[in-house]
């Protein structure tokens, strides 16, 4: 339904997922190391699969009835606790996390059986294919849950990046696309689940201005944080957030699949914030610390670019969004630079935030120079009218 819009529901229910990325962002910032950094990698991309397919369901089936309510908060029940065995999932918790994940998606899966006798022929072997791979997700998690923890990462690894290949698979098939249309509450959900990551960077900051010596260089360190966490939301929200992708199966797919490393990254570097402001009065950044925030920033720069050139913005405006695409590119670059020489913390985050602004400055003249803004502006107001 392309008039419908985001529910009160909906978003109680992203509401619950703040504390299941909030627990595993809180074991990356107690522990910043390449280990701790692939489990958070690996649970997040667990998560964002559990959001995904949930969300759908609810963007194509979703209602406003006792029935949609119902099996909303039961998610939200079994979600709770899903964050309480977050925190641990990648080492002796994580059987608990996977039973659990493997009765959220039985749930789900069950929500998209039980549509699957209403769909138009044509659909149903889609949707049949679709739960199989639910059912498949099931028994895999419920596997993983009797192995040891590095044996069950790379289990949970191996079924994120499945479901990577099936949304690529699934994107080329021609009822995926008429099913699968997108619409502003789509494009709202994803904007709503990045504005969720972004308050990891808020909750970063806070959380280390709490824990280290209050002075000015702590201060100074932890609002330049927080003006990183703004040049995320800049960057996302003014060149990608609100724009419809193209209708196109793959287009729809690469746009949605694009957000799992953007969003990834932003909670990465909300997670690095509470290390880079307890060594705030240190003369050089962590290394680890400081290639965990760079390369956050870098991978989510990078990502924004497949997420760009899916829009149908792109094809109206194809040599803006080309530059846009080249500008994001190095300006990813650039924010290894700070990672590489990784100086004291309060320069760290300025020079990051520098980099974000210049980003920003450049993707923006982009669209001013092609008349680009205002056009945008006013179809958005138009469809508010509307």
């Amino acid at each position: 339904m392309h008039d419908r819009v985001v529910t009160n529901l909906e978003l109680f229910y992203d509401l619950v997922y703040v504390a299941v990325i909030s627990q595993a962002a809180h074991h990356l910032a107690e522990d910043v190391s390449t280990r701790a950094v692939m489990e958070f990698a690996v649970v997040f991309g667990m998560i964002w699969f559990a959001w995904t397919n949930g969300s759908l369901y609810l963007e194509i089936h979703g209602r406003q009835d006792g029935r949609t309510r119902t099996f909303v908060f039961i998610q939200m029940g079994i979600l709770v606790l899903l964050a309480a065995f977050t925190a641990d999932a990648g080492g002796e918790g994580g059987a608990r996390f996977a039973i659990v994940y493997a009765i959220l998606f039985s749930v789900i899966g069950w929500l998209w059986y039980s549509v699957r006798g209403q769909d138009q022929a044509r659909f149903r072997t889609m949707t049949g294919i679709y739960v199989l791979g639910m059912a498949i997700s099931v028994l895999v998690a419920l596997g993983s849950a009797a192995l040891l923890p590095d044996a069950r990462l790379v289990v949970w690894a191996a079924l994120v990046g499945a479901w990577l290949v099936a949304y690529v698979i699934f994107g080329r098939i021609p009822e995926f696309e008429i099913a699968i249309t997108p619409t502003h509450s789509l494009v709202e959900r994803f904007g709503l689940f990045t504005i969720i990551v972004l308050g990891e960077v808020v909750i970063g900051v806070v959380d280390g201005l709490a824990h280290a010596e209050q002075d000015a260089v702590t201060i100074l360190t932890g609002l330049l944080g927080l003006f990183v966490g703004f040049g995320f939301w800049w960057s996302y929200f003014d060149l990608v957030g609100g724009r419809l992708p193209r209708p196109a199966g793959p287009s729809t797919v690469r746009w949605m699949l694009s957000h799992l490393p953007i969003t990834l990254a932003i909670a990465a570097a909300g997670a690095g914030m509470t290390s880079l402001i307890g060594h705030a009065h240190e003369p050089h950044v962590p290394a680890t610390t400081a290639w965990l925030v760079a390369g956050a920033v870098a991978v989510g720069l990078i990502a924004l670019v497949p997420t760009a050139l899916a829009l149908e913005d792109a094809s109206r405006l194809p040599q803006v969004f080309r530059k846009i695409a080249w500008t994001l590119v190095l300006g990813a670059v650039a924010a290894i630079v700070p990672g590489w020489l990784h100086p004291a913390p309060w320069a760290f985050a300025l020079l990051l935030s520098v980099i974000l602004v210049v980003v920003w400055l450049v993707a923006v003249a982009r669209f001013l120079q092609a008349h680009a803004w205002t056009e945008a502006e006013a179809e958005g107001e138009a469809r508010a009218g509307a």
